[in-house]
């Protein structure tokens, strides 16, 4: 296995406060493969991946990264890098093959170990309950437009909290609420592959009320767990300051932004997205809403960000760009809003086509902090998909990643120096691997993963992030 060191001597100058988290992200449909082994059970990603035209080259996640035999070797490249913190995704459908019921203790038992590996290496464990691959039994009887998910989600998070609750106290809940809803249910972009705006619209109200509920049943067993959800936000731009634009960047922002941050941390949904659907007849929760959003609205012991990218939008007629969740995009995600072009606003671009805009970090952790209660922040995920490959040495240059990884870095130190409470920062991700929708044609991993092989080997990025820990900050600039 290849060393993971930087031996560049690099003084830092953007020193991170004491205790500041490094961590690396995965999530388990994404690494795990042995989709059939352990006992686990089929999700909507299984189902939605093996359907034609629904994956890129019609790949799958049925081997992935082969984590769940390799965990070991993997765990040992996190120590190598020096990682103080790992967050990673349980597989809901390894627990619980059929959603409620019957446990499966074969798949209980990988995750024992997973976090036992951790620990003894000194990582701290920072698992996911749920990152989009619902078991396909809960599906079948309706998914998350039905209210009944988000009560067996609960079940589900006190099962897995029963088991692990003893050794990790760092949970996170749901992971980007917003494109398990709006990507599943209205555009069918992801699994469950749906077109339903209303559909859309339950699903990401029985989102936020599972986290609630999950949040509950994990602190009555231990008030010492600490609970959060993780949101993927974007910085929204007007194209121009015409009328049109301006409210089609409110819109965005509300659907994207709002329409999570606000149940989360205020208790309540914000009236004006309310108003963009209203025409669909829907309303949040029905005649149970203030109960739900009180549910809901529970104070978050931490909140992750998911940051990428920035959003220019148009209200105005016009040439729009593609948008890049699915290489197979055909139907709006923008449920209430669907006339909103998303425009190319100027910047280079990643292999995704996601424009670069580190600039948009530190106005989306300024903005929670400014807008909203305080409350812990952690980035859950940030990274650049790219389609490297090794050359003849066997290295993988990825100089573009390292410069998204340093720019984003420098946001968020400029932040923390501002007095944003950003604790910790998780790179995405640890090693490349299945992105959903785009098969395995995109990379965004620290370690190179020969897909034919399984063999891991660690690119520049990780040597310079490496480096960033261990010194806990960012290297001088050349």
């Amino acid at each position: 296995m290849t060393s993971i060191q930087d031996e560049t001597g690099a003084a830092s100058v953007a020193a991170f406060p004491a205790g500041f988290r490094w961590g690396a992200a995965t999530a388990a449909y994404q690494i795990e493969g042995a989709a059939n082994e352990g006992g686990r059970g089929p999700s909507i990603w299984d189902t939605f991946a093996r359907t034609p035209g629904k994956v890129l080259g019609g790949d799958t996640g049925d081997v992935a990264v082969d984590h769940y035999h390799r965990f070991a070797g993997d765990v040992a490249l996190m120590a190598d890098l020096g990682l103080t913190a790992y967050r990673f995704s349980i597989s809901w459908p390894r627990v619980l093959p059929s959603g409620s019921g019957a446990v499966n203790e074969e798949g209980l038992d990988f995750y024992r170990r997973l976090v036992d590996a951790l620990l003894a290496a000194g990582i701290e464990p920072w698992p996911t309950l749920y990152h989009w691959d619902l078991p396909q039994p809960l599906e079948d009887a309706g998914g998350w437009p039905e209210r009944d998910t988000a009560h067996r989600f609960a079940e589900y998070a006190a099962l897995v909290h029963g088991a692990l609750g003893d050794r990790v106290r760092h949970w996170t809940t749901v992971n980007e609420p917003w494109c398990a809803a709006f990507l599943g249910y209205a555009s069918g972009e992801h699994a469950p592959g749906r077109r339903d705006p209303v559909a859309a619209l339950r699903a990401a109200h029985h989102l936020m009320l599972g986290h609630g509920l999950a949040a509950d049943a994990m602190r009555a067993a231990n008030a010492g767990t600490l609970v959060g959800a993780a949101v993927n936000l974007y910085a929204v731009s007007p194209a121009t300051d015409d009328p049109a634009d301006v409210d089609a960047a409110r819109r965005v922002d509300g659907l994207q932004n709002r329409l999570f941050l606000d149940p989360l941390l205020l208790g309540r949904y914000p009236a004006d997205v309310l108003a963009d659907t209203e025409r669909l007849g829907f309303v949040p929760g029905g005649a149970d809403l203030d109960a739900d959003l009180d549910v809901i609205g529970r104070p978050l012991d931490h909140l992750g960000i998911n940051y990428y990218s920035r959003h220019t939008v148009a209200g105005t007629p016009g040439e729009a760009s593609q948008t890049a969740s699915s290489p197979f995009a055909a139907h709006s995600p923008w449920v209430g809003s669907e006339h909103v072009r998303f425009v190319p606003g100027g910047r280079p671009v990643t292999g995704m086509g996601w424009e670069i805009d580190a600039g948009g970090l530190h106005e989306v952790l300024s903005r929670v902090h400014r807008e909203y209660p305080s409350v812990p922040l952690y980035i859950t995920e940030n990274g650049a998909g790219y389609d490297e490959a090794p050359d003849e040495n066997g290295t993988v240059q990825d100089a573009a990643r390292i410069a998204y990884l340093d720019a984003h870095l420098r946001a968020c130190h400029d932040a923390v120096a501002g007095g944003v409470p950003l604790r910790g920062y998780f790179t995405w991700s640890l090693l490349d691997n299945f992105e959903w929708a785009w098969g395995y044609s995109k990379r965004f991993g620290l370690v190179h993963v020969d897909y034919a092989t399984q063999r891991r080997a660690p690119k520049e990025s990780a040597r310079w992030y490496a480096g960033v820990i261990r010194r806990g900050g960012l290297p001088g600039r050349p």
